[in-house]
């Protein structure tokens, strides 16, 4: 079956403008155009086009999104490529996922630090005597908590 532009965008919930940018930044050489120059989409596009979609969401950079379709559409040659390709920007990901967990684990820690300032009505409860120095034993029992298997998004639910 063949798409108009149109009905691809629909299909793929985005905008007409975006898929003619990506043909623009050379993403889509592997779409046809009709006598008359329009854009003429195939059921197998689809494939080439979700993988698009989802390195764009990754974050990939056009110019590299472009080069790993140009090295699909090379064929069978390119498979070890692509496979290597795919590798580096899943480690990528998995890195970009590490470094935003430890920051929503801090931010945790921090809403669960301040459920207790709440609790006791004042901040001064979670600190030091006489400081403005966090004790210990809180951040003890936070990661005590974490340790004994809870995650930081459940400790936020417990109630002292």
């Amino acid at each position: 079956m063949l798409y108009s532009i149109g009905q691809v965008a629909e299909k793929l919930n985005i905008s007409t403008y975006t898929l003619r940018y990506y043909d623009k930044e050379g993403l889509l050489p592997f779409v046809d155009r009709d006598e008359s120059g329009r854009r003429v989409f195939k059921d197998a596009d689809f494939n080439y086009l979700e993988t698009i979609s989802c390195m764009k969401e990754a974050g990939l950079p056009v110019k590299h999104i472009a080069k790993f379709i140009e090295l699909c559409l090379a064929g069978d040659k390119t498979l070890e490529e692509r496979y290597d390709f795919l590798a580096e920007q899943e480690a990528d990901l998995e890195d970009q996922m590490a470094a935003l967990q430890h920051t929503l684990d801090f931010l945790r820690w921090k809403k669960w630090y301040y459920k207790h300032a709440l609790a006791a009505g004042t901040e001064d409860a979670n600190y030091i005597p006489g400081t403005t120095e966090t004790r210990p034993e809180l951040k003890e029992e936070f990661n005590g908590l974490i340790d004994h298997g809870f995650d930081s998004k459940e400790i936020g639910l417990i109630d002292k």
